[in-house]
This record gives C-alpha cells, structure tokens and sequence, in this order.
C-alpha cells in the first residue's frame, strides 16, 4: 500500500486530547458523579470472531484492546479518570502478539492515562474512591458488575448522558466519517465496473470488498447487501449467491468501516446499463423522495416514523408514482427514512430527540415490490449544518441518467 495512503490515518487519528475532553464533557454533563465503562472482552479463543471494541469505551479511551475499565471520578478527585488494564500474560503473547499491560513503561503515554492501574483493582479503587460520588453510572448490561463492587451505590444508567455526547460528531470524526465514505464510493465503482450479466453477486461483493481493504480500511461496517433481481427487495438480504440477469435492478448495499468510523451507501443499477420505463419511472420516484427528505434535514426537525423528515419522502412518494396495482407508492416504503452514523452503522440515538447541527444521518428512501421483483434504495450519508444539510456522499452518481452514462463507459 502506498506510504501517503498510510499517512492519511495518521494524520486523521482522533488526538489524546479529544478524548480528555469527551471524558471532560462526561464528567460535566453527570457532575459529582462516577462513571464505570467497561471494553469488550476477549474473543481471541474464538477463531471465527474478530475483537470489536465496545463503541462507548473506545468513544472516551480510543482503546482497541479488550478487558479494560474505565473509571471516571467526580472533578474532586485525584486522579478523577483511571483504566485498569489485564496484567501481562506471557504464554498467551506467544499466541497472539504482545498486549499493553499496567505495568508497561510507556503505559501512560500510549493510553493517554495519568493513572493507569491493574485491572484487578478496579472494584476496590471504585469502592475507595466512590464515597464522594452521589450517583454511580454505568451501561444497562453491566450495572451487576459495578453493584457487586459498590452493594450500597445507586446504579443509573450511562446510556443517556453518552449517547448525547455521541450523537453530535467533532470536526475530527466528521473528517473520519468522510475517509470511510470515500472509500466506500471507491468501492461502489469498482462495484459498478464488475456488475455485468451472468456475474454472481458474490464476486461483486469481493471486488468492492477488496477496494476498501487496499485503501487500507478495517473492515465492512456491515454485511455486504448484494440483491438482484428478486433479491432487491429483501431489505436485509445478505446471502449474495445468486447470478445476476440483463434487465434486472441491483441493489448495493455496502459500507466501510475505517479507523473505527462506518459509512454506510446504497445505489441501485441496472444489470445491462440500461434501466427499463418501469424502472426508471420507480427510481425517479425514489430519488425525488430523497430529495424531498434531505431539505427536510435541519436542526429541530426529526427521523422517526412520524418524523418531519420521514413524512417529506412519503409524501413525494404517493404524488409522484403507483404501485402495480394504483396503490400509494408509500405503501411500498417500509423502513425508517434513515439513522445516526458514526462509531457504529446504526450508531448511538435517543429515539425523537429532535436533529442538531454536527449529527451524521443517513437518509435512505426505498420502494420494494416483490410481485415485479424491483427493489430500489437510494442511500447517501448528510451532515446536518446549522442552517440545513450537507450531502458527504455527493461524489457518487445517483441521477438515472448519470448511472446509465457510467455504465456504458465500462
């Protein structure tokens, strides 16, 4: 891979100091209060599983090792933020790699901890240090862990408090967000290159598979959506076996995930180059929804079912197309109009709470109609400004006539 290619995730890593301050801004947002957030255990036994850090913890640590803890301590304390790293296992090391541990020289520079202790001190440093604390927060799924070290603490839930945090991105994360939709746009292209008749859709999905692993990403941040033909209308469709056909709609449904930070971007083509009337009188339905529902896309307005933004795309929908047999285009349309992006694909949200400038949403529109076997989703992720929208993933073409000139060039 070329050196410059590396240089851009130096260059784009988020900096020690941005986490001090998420953990600042934690801290503020639940005053006089402790914190307890726990990293993703250990999966290495499992050769099938690959370690995913929990988003939360990573969110305020930027640490991809697993076991670790994290205790955030009211402003008082001294110190008011430790993690608690496993200590060093040797045997284990020659298996799988050298890990940090407590008692590394450097352990402090690299986590960007003042204070970093042996995870098996975590439950009596919490004891200790949690008499000042009015309130103990930590994660639904692990308040027995911190009720077993602190009996006579009042657990609360962290989720709220963190998930507001999350929602609204940095400047750093937008320009990671940004790196992950570039590449994902690289990878839809290459996508669009190999989508000929008699291709499977699993060698599709391999050549955008490899177009974001040469640039360097992680992973997919989800499993790969490759549906033609009767396949385009299952909304979550992932099996990826089947031959494509001249004549038929391909649904791609595919998203990188670089640095930790997802993309997730969805087009569909015509196997062929060519989209038949029905097709294209669909597709013009759609994407004039998604338009309609991008100008909906401000601060104040919302996502949900009922949402200012889902209501803009159903009704662009019903005044602009039919199903087979006249009914309401919107009855077709049978997902969310989009979702929170960023350390997860579907990323932290608190359900109704209204859009805010600096949250990266996707809006998606989709019409789905299984007896002419046309699925049509037109994706694309947008960065809410303080006066409107911005569309990040502009650089890839979803004007019918753009496809169709892109196609024939191939």
């Amino acid at each position: 891979m070329p050196l410059f290619k590396l240089a851009v995730f130096a260059v784009l890593a988020v900096s020690q100091d941005e986490y001090r301050e998420r953990r600042a801004r934690l801290r503020a947002a639940l005053p006089e209060s402790a914190v307890v957030l726990f990293a993703a255990p250990d999966t290495s036994g499992d050769p099938r599983s690959q370690l995913l850090q929990e988003p939360s913890f990573y969110y305020f640590t930027g640490w991809t090792e697993p076991n670790a803890v994290l205790v955030i301590l009211p402003e008082a304390e001294q110190p008011n933020e430790i993690l608690f790293l496993p200590p060093r296992n040797e045997r284990k090391e020659k298996f799988e790699g050298r890990r940090s541990a407590f008692g590394d020289s450097d352990a402090n520079g690299r986590t960007g901890f003042r204070a970093v202790m042996s995870l098996d001190l975590w439950e009596a440093e919490l004891k200790r240090r949690a008499g000042s604390a009015q309130k103990i927060y930590s994660p639904a799924g692990a308040r027995d862990r911190v009720k077993q070290a602190v009996p006579e603490a009042e657990i609360h839930d962290a989720a709220p408090a963190v998930t507001r945090l999350r929602m609204v991105k940095s400047p750093r994360e937008i320009a990671l967000l940004q790196r992950s939709i570039d590449t994902s746009i690289a990878a839809h292209l290459a996508g669009w290159k190999r989508a000929r008749p008699g291709v499977f859709e699993y060698q599709i999905a391999a050549t955008m598979t490899s177009a974001i692993l040469e640039r360097g990403c992680e992973r997919h941040a989800y499993r790969p959506v490759l549906g033609s033909g009767p396949n385009s209308v299952i909304l979550h469709y992932g099996v990826n076996h089947r031959r494509i056909d001249r004549g038929e709609v391909l649904l791609m449904d595919v998203g990188a995930e670089c640095s930790s930070y997802a993309a997730d971007i969805t087009r569909t083509i015509p196997v062929g180059g060519r989209f038949t009337a029905r097709q294209r009188e669909l597709y013009e339905a759609v994407l004039g929804a998604q338009r309609a529902a991008i100008a909906a896309v401000k601060p104040g307005a919302t996502l949900g079912p009922r949402g200012t933004v889902t209501e803009a795309a159903r009704v662009y929908l019903d005044q602009h197309g039919k199903g087979p047999r006249g009914e309401p285009l919107s009855r077709f349309f049978s997902h969310g109009i989009g979702h929170h992006v960023g350390l997860e694909v579907h990323d932290a949200s608190i359900p109704g709470d209204p859009l805010a400038a600096g949250m990266v949403i996707t809006i998606e529109p989709g019409v789905y109609i299984q007896e002419e076997n046309i699925g049509i989703r037109i994706e694309d992720m947008v960065l809410v400004t303080a006066n409107g929208a911005r569309v990040l993933s502009k650089a890839l073409p979803r004007e019918a006539a753009e496809i169709e000139k892109r196609l024939s060039k191939q």
